[in-house]
């Protein structure tokens, strides 16, 4: 087994990076090697059988696999992926032996992280409208576990999110989600706020997500909604769950910046709806999307009235050795001239719209160093901007009020500084 594992691993058909694939290499029944690749431009699972030396894919379709398990006899996987409902999840299953995936779970519903019983799968699930909880899935039907320990008191009166395509400004494509704000009418114009995620490596979906960090973003987002404003969260290039084309497009992030057109389309789309108000059109997002907040200010404050700008990288050079401690941009001439080309601060010239930070000073993902960087540039170009600073916090905020202490303070610096009528109290 040790020596055809490793001439597999030599073949190059295990990448160990693929992004949320947890699980990545599993011993089925029968000497069965289970594994992820990407060979199609999808993340797919294969089974390789150990014996025979043979490899044959487990599943097909345009969707990505991500964490999987084995039944508890082995002869199984259970898997989540958005194969057939792209902008959600869903549990699937398949045979090792016979390659027969078989969708379990489907709907309105996102169902994640299966764990396999003796009689089902226990699984968490979420819809637009009910945050995470734990389920129960069995002969076709999934229950709740404790549903009465759920709060009686949760808000209901959410949105359905729809979703939207965007032409970017160079003709791409990029998936968003588009939510109308509760007391919307037709013949009234609403300010917009377009929601940029971090990671890159993320994507948003038509309910509440299955990381924390991303449901407390939906969840914002529905605030905003039912504040009376048309929030757009935007699925930009280099985000997961579209395929490798998506994922690694040309020139992005610190090679060239391209997912900053995806950005500008979705602030054009929005300016020529005609439920806009083309003169409030927002941004807001943190890490990779404070970024392209960021970026979106300083390239366009003539689309962008304001943006929320919450531990957000601005200059390239100075996050990069956060993950590789080796990088010199003076040492690697060429690829920091690049790097910092495609960060803000190259277009801080550019920037006029006013802005909210927020950062924890202990942020071990973006250094503390790149808000202070740019308000430093900002300072001497009369641009308004406000910070709230958490002392002792992390990048994925440790604490409750934090979070609530930061979305209360993005939304009053929105509503101030885009006012108007149409918005509720």
């Amino acid at each position: 087994k040790t020596d055809t594992l490793f001439a597999f691993l030599l073949m190059q058909v295990f990448i160990g990076l693929l992004p949320v694939a947890d699980n990545k290499l599993l011993w089925a029944a029968n000497n069965q090697l289970i594994f992820p690749w990407e060979k199609g431009g999808w993340i797919h699972l294969y089974a390789l059988d150990v014996d025979k030396k043979t490899t044959k894919p487990l599943t097909s379709g345009d969707g990505e696999v991500e964490n999987i398990i084995l039944s508890l006899d082995k002869q199984s996987v259970y898997y989540t992926c958005n194969i057939s409902d792209i902008n959600r999840r869903h549990i699937w299953k398949v045979n090792v032996n016979e390659a027969n995936a078989t969708l379990l779970t489907e709907g309105n519903n996102i169902e994640w992280s299966p764990v396999a019983t003796e009689n089902g799968v226990a699984l968490l699930h979420s819809s637009a409208t009910k945050p995470a909880w734990p389920a129960y899935y069995s002969n076709g039907v999934v229950v709740d576990i404790a549903a009465e320990l759920f709060p009686k008191d949760f808000y209901t009166r959410l949105v359905q999110p729809q979703q939207i395509n965007i032409k970017a400004t160079d003709g791409k494509d990029a998936p968003a989600q588009i939510f109308l704000p509760l007391n919307y009418e037709k013949g009234k114009k609403f300010p917009a706020m377009i929601f940029l995620h971090g990671g890159s490596r993320r994507q948003m979906l038509l309910g509440f997500n299955y990381g924390q960090y991303y449901s407390n973003a939906y969840a914002f987002n529905q605030y905003l909604a039912s504040k009376g404003y048309i929030v757009i969260a935007l699925n930009f290039r280099s985000g997961i769950g579209y395929g490798l084309n998506f994922r690694e497009a040309d020139n992005y992030g610190i090679s060239g910046a391209s997912e900053v057109q995806d950005v500008i389309g979705a602030g054009e789309y929005l300016k020529q709806r005609n439920d806009v108000d083309a003169k409030r059109i927002g941004l807001w997002g943190g890490s990779y999307g404070g970024y392209l907040t960021a970026h979106g200010l300083a390239k366009r404050s003539d689309l962008f009235a304001a943006g929320v700008d919450i531990h957000g990288v601005h200059n390239w050079n100075d996050e990069v050795p956060t993950f590789a401690s080796n990088y010199d941009s003076l040492r690697y001439a060429t690829i920091g001239k690049i790097a910092y080309q495609s960060s803000p601060i190259n277009f801080i010239n550019g920037w006029k719209s006013p802005v909210l930070f927020i950062h924890g000073d202990d942020d071990r993902n973006v250094p503390f160093a790149e808000t202070v960087n740019i308000i430093e540039a900002l300072r001497p170009k009369k641009v308004y901007f406000e910070q709230l600073i958490f002392p002792d916090e992390v990048h994925s905020f440790l604490l409750y009020k934090s979070w609530l202490k930061a979305y209360e303070a993005s939304f009053n610096f929105i509503k101030r500084k885009m006012t108007g009528s149409n918005l509720t109290e």
